[in-house]
């Protein structure tokens, strides 16, 4: 067997009410704390309230930084970066979905290492970074866990995904009652991104058995209950299974990859402005089917982490009753089938098919794709 790594956070702390020891374990790392947030969801929520006050009666003097954006840009990461340094900040506290988590990765990258962040497109930040605790308010990036985060290019229209050591976090905080608040669409979205997270980390050319185990109890938690967290927000086993599930997720892709879904999504999001969850979720489906030649007998698994009783089927009947149980899935969420909603057109699946072919993990897909192949994918979302 070949020598593998499988990295996580020091501390992942889980369970309801888990929001009111941030404070306590900020205080274990620093005096004063940035916390990065978005500019209304925390604030209407409560949950940036709850913090703060848990950091006050820690003791840990709390900075502010309510800026961030959907798909966080390099000048939103500077900005952060500046008041952090300017209040002399020794920690960094990450709230709310994964722009805001994303956002205080890219602020420690730029408080620990030098250059410019766009270096780090073709290198990776590791070495020390600084002490990081992110808390997540939705079901679905697993920012929390990963060695991985996304800062929007705006003057080249991309969206860099940079990883390394250094971004990972000091400690993950996942309370579900922080998600209750989510809408309905943001539930489908997200859950829908964690799923293509543990499918693509299961399906990967850099799987390992250790990843393995984690996409294979996500995708067990969020195909049984990603629509009854989308039908019934306040039900509290289904918030706390997909949280889980997510997080199972991102322990699985942070050591193993994405794929080919996700190569394709960042061009949606950095071009058209489609949120991430939402591209995965219309593109997972297509990308299954393409895959399932070189992927047969990991669907397999797949369908039965799903449900599904594929036992008496051939590999090749068991892989399409796979693609087919994700598809019906995705269409129970309610969410949109076609990219024309968001102002896609055929003249633009040349940029967005080449973009997709640079993308790295375009590489780890368990089936060789080419331009030709990644535009029909794309003309068949149209």
């Amino acid at each position: 067997m070949s020598t593998y790594i499988f990295q996580t956070p020091p501390r992942i702390i889980f369970g309801n009410g888990a929001v009111a020891q941030v404070g306590r374990e900020t205080a274990r790392l620093g005096s004063r704390a940035l916390i990065v947030t978005g500019k209304s969801s925390s604030t209407r929520t409560g949950s940036l309230e709850a913090v703060t006050a848990s950091l006050n009666e820690a003791g840990v003097h709390p900075v502010l930084f309510a800026e961030v954006e959907s798909d966080p840009s390099i000048q939103t990461v500077e900005a952060g970066a500046a008041l952090a340094r300017e209040n002399q900040c020794d920690v960094i506290v990450g709230l709310g979905g994964g722009s805001p988590l994303d956002a205080a990765k890219g602020i420690v990258l730029l408080l620990t290492h030098p250059g410019d962040i766009r270096d780090y497109t073709s290198q990776p930040a590791d070495g020390p970074g600084m002490p990081l605790i992110s808390i997540p308010t939705t079901a679905g990036t697993a920012s929390e866990i990963t060695r991985f985060t996304v800062i929007t290019d705006t003057e080249q229209k991309i969206k860099m995904s940079l990883q390394g050591t250094a971004l990972i976090p000091s400690v993950a905080l996942l309370d579900p009652q922080l998600t209750v608040t989510m809408p309905q669409h943001v539930t489908a979205a997200t859950g829908m991104d964690a799923l293509t997270h543990a499918i693509e980390a299961y399906i990967s050319k850099l799987a390992t058995p250790m990843s393995d185990l984690h996409a294979l109890e996500a995708i067990r938690l969020i195909g049984a209950n990603l629509i009854k967290a989308v039908d019934s927000p306040d039900n509290m086993a289904a918030r706390e299974a997909m949280l889980r599930g997510q997080m199972h997720a991102g322990l699985a892709f942070s050591n193993a990859s994405v794929a080919l879904v996700h190569s394709m999504s960042r061009p949606l999001g950095a071009l058209f402005g489609i949120a991430h969850g939402q591209a995965n979720a219309m593109l997972l489906p297509v990308v299954m089917d393409f895959n399932r030649s070189a992927a047969a007998d990991r669907y397999r698994h797949i369908a039965e982490a799903l449900g599904e009783n594929v036992q008496e089927l051939s590999a090749r009947d068991a892989a399409k009753t796979t693609v087919l149980s994700v598809e019906e899935l995705f269409e129970e969420t309610g969410l949109e089938q076609h990219l024309s909603a968001y102002g896609v057109q055929e003249k633009d699946i040349a940029r967005l098919a080449k973009d997709a072919m640079e993308s790295a993990s375009t590489a780890f897909n368990p089936r060789k794709a080419d331009l030709e192949s990644v535009a029909a994918i794309y003309h068949s979302l149209l």
